[in-house]
């Protein structure tokens, strides 16, 4: 018999109950008070946790936690949700990063809309598997649908197409195989003799910028390109791919006897937030037949932003674009997409099996979304961007980026008038780079004090900040992605920077200045 919630609101337990057999956990229509009753005391748990955090983090660290969870026996089950909960909140709940906290400060995390966990919701339980129709019917056109208004907004065309997947490493490395592909049908087309694939590859080039994403040399590795086929451009003053360098390098590959399969631009470098020259790069794409790939993983909140669109110009001369809107559409984890000009390319990704998506099934005419993806088995997560555009609309999701790029200005404004500190090239997007040195800290210890300094916050649970390197100097970052971050909360957490560091360095020298012996 199925639980239904205490009508005075006391929270139901399992206690009492007759043990519930393996079939009462299946989610059907013979459970629906169970799930109601179950899901309902699994969201009053978060809501409580949520209500209780007064910083995004409790400081814990792996040597406290790995003998906790080390020590559950999972052959043992509780056979109680409260009990189950209990545990949850102590492995987990209890310690976990908070990002909807005005003072996580370090990645590219954004804190979701509730539209979204909706969506969330309905998807798990439904469980749509977005490979084929005879799967999930409605949820392939929902998917194609909201391609096709993302290829819309960048500008791609009529024969654009794309394909949901599960973060920009994933995008990107889709881009490159397709990249990879055409070049390869490209250097073989002409040929009197066909030429052995692997010597063919072996001169492929993926050109990228200096402060570009690490997922471009992986995509690399994972294609089976050589060690050295990713060259990377110098960047300018504001972490911009220099399009001089760009030609030179083009041009370098071809008097080497090298292809050049695809040229990497960043809208919105991880650390900088830098968008690089994109009307440029694109004419030297287009001059030099090379395919154009933009990263705006994190940029794309850009596509709908009612006042900074025009940062994104050029894009909609891309070849292929990789976007994530859990990082700039406020969306959970995970919520992404590639994107590409002439959708016949997604061919490259296509692979018939008799049982799942035959060909005739193409004839046929049915959608099958595995067609274009590198993943079989893949969730709906279309479903939670469906509801955030249907509930809020673009504009309200762009007013929010909008509200942390401008205030990332202002952390910039600040920093730089501090003297306590050295700020990096202003971002055009949420980043903030700096670090502790005031004048007369040796750079070895503003290096060591910088370090100490973003450890010591993070033990203390007080904020959370990234790390990164600049010219080999370790520096810090602030990611700015929560519309309820303030200025006040940016300035507490540089005061309690600085002290960290302060004290570091103070006990630093003394350590030196003290005799040995």
């Amino acid at each position: 018999m199925s639980s239904i919630g205490s009508p005075t609101g006391a929270a139901p337990t399992d206690t009492g109950r007759a043990a519930a057999t393996a079939r009462d956990h299946l989610f059907n229509a013979g459970s629906l008070g169970r799930y109601r009753d179950v899901l309902a005391r699994g969201v009053d748990r978060v809501a409580r946790r949520v209500g209780e955090v007064d910083t995004p983090f409790t400081g814990v660290t792996p040597d406290q936690l790995a003998p906790l969870i080390g020590g559950i026996d999972l052959d043992r089950p509780l056979g109680d949700t409260d009990a189950a909960l209990d545990e949850l909140h102590d492995v987990w709940l209890r310690d976990a990063v908070w990002f909807h906290h005005p003072r996580y400060l370090a990645h590219l995390n954004c804190p979701v809309v509730i539209p979204a966990l909706l969506g969330e919701a309905v998807l798990s339980a439904v469980n749509s598997s977005l490979d084929t129709w005879d799967q999930s019917t409605g949820a392939t056109l929902m998917e194609r649908r909201l391609i096709e208004w993302t290829a819309g907004r960048i500008g791609l065309g009529p024969t654009a197409d794309g394909v949901f997947t599960s973060g920009g490493t994933q995008s990107n490395l889709q881009a490159m195989l397709l990249a990879r592909e055409e070049a390869y049908r490209r250097a073989v087309g002409g040929a009197a003799t066909r030429p052995d694939r692997p010597q063919v590859l072996s001169r492929l080039r993926v050109i990228t910028s200096a402060a570009g994403h690490f997922s471009v040399q992986k995509a690399a590795k994972l294609l089976g390109l050589a060690a050295d086929a990713v060259l990377t451009v110098p960047t300018d003053a504001a972490r911009r791919m220099r399009a001089d360098e760009l030609a030179r390098t083009i041009d370098n590959c071809h008097r080497d006897g090298q292809v050049v399969m695809a040229v990497v631009a960043t809208a919105g470098t991880t650390d900088f937030g830098s968008i690089d020259p994109l009307p440029e790069i694109a004419d030297i794409c287009a001059d030099a037949g090379v395919w154009m790939h933009v990263d705006a993983a994190y940029g794309c909140g850009l596509l709908v932003s009612p006042t900074r669109r025009h940062l994104l110009d050029g894009i909609e001369r891309a070849t292929s674009v990789t976007v994530d809107y859990h990082k700039s559409f406020f969306q959970p984890v995970s919520s992404s997409a590639l994107l590409v000009r002439d959708g016949r390319a997604l061919r490259h990704a296509t692979w018939h099996a008799d049982y799942l998506n035959p060909a005739r099934a193409v004839e046929q005419g049915i959608p099958n979304q595995v067609d274009k993806s590198i993943q079989t088995t893949r969730r709906f997560d279309a479903c939670k961007l469906w509801l955030t555009l249907r509930i809020m609309g673009p504009d309200a999701v762009g007013e929010l980026f909008d509200q942390v790029v401008d205030l990332a200005a202002q952390a910039w404004q600040r920093l730089d008038a501090d003297p306590r500190f050295e700020v990096a090239a202003p971002s055009q997007l949420s980043t903030v780079v700096f670090r502790y040195r005031p004048s007369g800290l040796a750079p070895d210890l503003a290096d060591e004090a910088n370090l100490h300094a973003r450890d010591a916050l993070a033990a203390s649970g007080a904020a959370l900040v990234a790390g990164t390197k600049v010219d080999g100097a370790h520096h810090l970052k602030l990611t700015l992605l929560n519309p309820e971050t303030t200025v006040d909360d940016i300035a507490h957490v540089l005061d309690l920077i600085a002290d960290h560091a302060a004290w570091y360095a103070r006990t630093a020298a003394a350590e030196l200045s003290c005799p040995v012996g």
